[in-house]
Parts: C-alpha cells; structure tokens; sequence
C-alpha cells in the first residue's frame, strides 16, 4: 500500500505560517504542506515598513525578497520548498471533528473545503482601531503591509503632504516620526498616556528618551486622547479632547489584536482579553491544532510573571513556527517563552526593554530594587564613544535580575541581549556582573556598564551605596530641605550648570571641606554620572554623614 502523506495546513503566509511550513518540509519530505493567505503576498518584513519611508532602500519589494534577492512568492515556495501557497484565499471557519477548513477564494467568490491531519493558526494580529469618526478618511494609514509604505511614500511627494500626525507613541510610531521627520515633514505625535512607549518603558527612562525625539522636532503631545479624524473626504486634523491639531498626513499606531476570531469561532481556548492560548509546544487546546506568532499569548521565561502576555514580535513568530514544526515531526522542542525583549531605534538614540518593569514587577508584588546607571559605552579616551543609561531590576529576596531598559546614543542592544541571555538562564547580580565580557578599547571598556550597573545596585542592596532615582531627588530638591552637593569641577558646572541651587565642592576638596557642610540636613551629592557622586557618599558617610544619598545617573540621567 502507498504511504498515506501527512496533510498539513497553515493559515496565515508571513511569519509564523512560512516558518512553520518550511521547516517541517525539511524535516518531514514526504508530508502534504500548504499554505493559504487572505494577502497577496507571502513571507514579508513588516518591520521594515518605516525604514523604506525613510529611504533606506531603494524598492519596497526587497521586504518580500530573500537575501539573494529571490522573490518569496507561490511559485518560489513550491520550487524552493515544496510547500503549496494560495494567497487570495480566506479561512472562513473550521471544523474541528470532520478536520477541514472552510475556505474562500476572493477573486471568484467560491468556497471549499479543506482537509487536514494537522493545522497551524498563524493568522497574526491586527492594528487596533480607536473607534472615532474619520478613520476612514483620504491619506489616515495603518501600517501593516508593504503597500502602506508605498503609498504614503508615493503620496507625500505627489501631494507635498508636510503635517503628520501619529495617534499612539509605542514601536511604529517612534520609527515612523524618524522616517518622516528626515523626509521634511513636521511629525506630531499624540499619546493619550503620560509618556511615552508605556507598555515598555518606565517613566524615567520614558522621560529620557523623550527628550531627545523633542531635540530632533517631534512634537510630543502626552495624557491627551483622540476623540476623532476631522475633514471632508481627506484628512485636515487631529482632535484630542484639549486640542484640534492641523494635520495632512495620520498614522494610527495605537498598538496591536490578536486576530483570534476563527479560534474562538471554532470553540479553542482564548483568553478573555485576546489571545489563542497554547501550551510550550504551542498546541492548541485541539490536539490537532497549532498556533503561533501574533494570534497567541505566550508565557514570560520560566513561566515565572503570572497569567500568559501578549507581546507581538516578528522574532517570537518565527520560534513559534520552528517549534510547531519540530512537534508535528515528532521532535518535541519546547518553547521556553519570552523576555518581552523589544527594542527601537530613535534617531541617534537605542531604546529597549528585556525582562519586567519595575511597574510589572511591582504589579506582581516583587520585592525589588532598582538602580539607574549613566555613562559611555566605550572607554573615554575612544573617539566614538556614546553615553546611554541603564535601569536594572533585580529581586531582594534571591538577588536574580529581573529586568533592564537601555536609551541613549551609546550600543544599549549589546546590554540588552546579554541581559535577555542572563534573565533566560536565572542569573543572580553576582553572576551577570562576573560574566566574562569580551574587551578591547574599541568594543567597551575594560568593565562592561552592564557589570558595572550589577555593582551599582549590589551595592545599593548590601546598604553600601545610597542611590536614589531622579524622580525621588526632584520631589526632595522641590521640598527645599535639602543641600544639592555638586563634586564636579568649576568649569565643569559652567559648561553644564544644574537647574537647581547647589554647593560646589569638587571630589577632591571633599574630605578637608567635608565640615563646612551641616550633619542635621539631608545631602544629595551627583555629578555629571554620579559615579564621583557615589564616592562623595561614601567619603561624607566616613566623615559621620548619616543622611547621604546621591543622584543616580547624574546629569547625564537626569530625564527632565
């Protein structure tokens, strides 16, 4: 008798679904794989999108190219992997006991059926609506598909659009303000939170980096909310519920769904708040059924952060997929979950997260600490060298790193992935910080800022060090109870005055000054990054100064 082939089908064709489709082809040859996609086109970058905007490269198509320049459409995947594709067609409901998929042919209107032995759900996620007038309007973008850039590319020139607006601050606007800004336009962008990127950063690190989209012309309007598009026919503004602002251009980026309707309509397991809730092999709660990339919760790393999260990252898609393939083949692998790693590039600036929040920590009821450290990223005598921050959290009770955030010019997405590595495997502070970095003058300096924030806030936790965060210095300098004790040079404080009353005494006049200062007030001593703030700490606590803290991050830091 004739071996009877497996039949797989995947619905969805960008991420997950090829990925998935792919791999288990090379694993298993003989199997029945096709793939069916409501789009176009197949296995492209989104993430890409605003980098063609901004001109990066020359043809939106090479978003849909492999690295040689192949174009992934149906016919490239059946020759190259032996994997079916019908893009113009819809997955309109699944039957789960007779395993087959409705399915629906856009350009004729016919429908069929579909058999499977096993299916993967890849159907993604989808931009999130605000539900007020004018979205429909003439030149408001969604940016999901190579065609969005492409057209807001064409139409700027043909029309010579100049106002933008983007409703949201999270990852695609944050690169879509860059890509418009460096084509001329005066970019606007609307927040209905206090800061920006909220479901990623804490709000000093926020503050920071705000700062500098404010530098480079981003207009950032926060803690107001969009209550319509206004114009007849085509966009002409932007109303808040405090403003109307003019606007020829709107880019909605006010986060992501899960597109979990054909689950949830087929009777799988979802969460309540959306989401395909699968297991670490991401099957489904139909043993036949897989699903994976933007459709699905995932669990945090270890599943140590509570109920699963909705994190929607091109990188986790394309392990979904690997995952789902390995299962089907009968190679179990389990996904070992997420970081919530994220990263965006700002202008001259490296923003990013992995692990918690200190607010999701919080949330969860950890007992953390935190420290903020400032500095350059290489040694101070290389002529490239870049400042960046960095906020670590850690855990008091097992001394684990919990999470970082990274923003400034310097290489924050070298930090941020050894971070991601150490959070992964449950590293202690003692243990990131004796991690053996690679070092050469070029690369970072002989102890990596990352060790040297674990120190920081080793320190901060043995009772060493006092550091306080600089939203906690600004309420106790506003207070007007305090001395504000600067370390740095004279000429340095001229170059690079603080905006508050200070007395300057430099590091090295310290120890014979130490006494014109008084022992019944509070002391705050920084300096430009408060690693000389630090020493003055200790040399006063020397001296029998009991109230003593110092300013993390410094100058460099401060986010206001």
């Amino acid at each position: 008798m004739p071996k009877i082939k497996l039949r797989v089908l995947v619905v969805g064709g960008v991420a997950c679904g090829p990925k998935a489709a792919s791999r288990l082809k090379r694993l298993l040859p003989d199997a029945d794989i096709t793939i069916i996609e409501k789009g176009g086109i197949v296995s492209y970058g989104a993430c890409g999108l605003p980098y063609y905007v901004e001109g990066l490269f020359p043809r939106v198509e090479m978003l849909t190219e492999t690295p040689v320049g192949v174009a992934r459409t149906p016919a490239f995947f059946e020759k190259a992997k032996g994997v079916k594709v019908l893009t113009g067609t819809e997955a309109l409901s699944i039957d789960r006991k007779a395993k087959t998929v409705l399915v629906k042919d856009l350009a004729s209107g016919k429908t069929d059926k579909m058999e499977y032995d096993k299916l993967v759900l890849a159907i993604g996620g989808y931009p999130f609506s605000p539900l007020i007038p004018g979205v429909n309007l003439k030149n408001v973008w969604f940016i999901r598909q190579p065609v969005d850039a492409d057209t807001i590319v064409k139409e700027i020139e043909a029309q010579k659009l100049k106002r933008a607006v983007l409703i949201g601050a999270g990852f695609i606007s944050i690169e879509m303000s860059e890509a418009l800004v460096k084509k001329g336009l005066d970019v606007t962008m609307v927040e209905m939170e206090d800061q920006i990127m909220p479901a990623i950063l804490d709000k000093d690190v926020a503050m920071f980096a705000a700062k500098h989209l404010r530098q480079k012309g981003v207009k950032l309007i926060l803690s107001e909310s969009v209550k319509a598009i206004g114009g007849e026919g085509i966009v002409s503004s932007v109303d808040t519920d405090k403003q109307s602002i003019p606007a020829d251009l709107v880019i909605i980026a006010a986060g992501t769904k899960p597109n979990d309707g054909l689950a949830k309509d087929a009777g799988l397991h979802c969460m309540d708040r959306g989401g395909i809730v699968v297991n670490e092999y991401c099957k489904t709660s139909d043993e036949h059924i897989y699903a994976g990339g933007d459709c699905v919760v995932t669990h945090y790393v270890n599943k140590t952060a509570g109920s699963p999260l909705y994190v929607p990252l091109g990188s986790t898609a394309n392990k979904h997929g690997r995952v789902i393939a390995n299962h089907i083949a009968g190679n179990p692998t389990p996904f070992n979950g997420i970081a919530c790693s994220s990263i965006v590039k700002a202008f001259d600036y490296t923003i990013g997260r992995t692990g918690l929040s200190e607010k999701q920590a919080h949330a969860l009821n950890l007992d953390i600490e935190t420290t903020t450290w400032a500095g350059p990223d290489k040694p101070h005598f290389m002529p490239d060298s870049k400042p960046f921050i960095i906020k670590m959290i850690a855990a008091k009770r097992d001394r684990k790193l919990i999470g970082i955030q990274v923003a400034g010019m310097g290489d924050g997405a070298k930090r941020l992935d050894v971070a991601a590595g150490a959070i992964l495997f449950g590293a202690t502070l003692d243990q990131l910080a004796d991690v053996d970095f690679a070092y050469a003058p070029p690369y970072g300096p002989a102890l990596d800022p990352l060790a040297t924030c674990a120190h920081l806030l080793i320190n901060k936790m043995d009772g060493i060090a006092a550091g306080i965060s600089a939203f906690e210095a600004k309420k106790r300098i506003e207070s007007k109870d305090v001395i504000l004790l600067d370390v740095r040079m004279p000429e340095e404080v001229a170059a690079m005055p603080f905006p508050y009353d200070v007395v300057n005494i430099p590091l090295g006049a310290l120890r014979q000054k130490a006494e014109s200062l008084p022992k019944d007030k509070d002391i705050i001593t920084f300096c430009k990054i408060s690693l000389r703030g630090y020493e003055a700490q200790r040399i006063l606590n020397a001296a029998g100064f009991n109230r003593v803290s110092y300013i993390e991050g410094g100058i460099l830091g401060w986010p206001f």
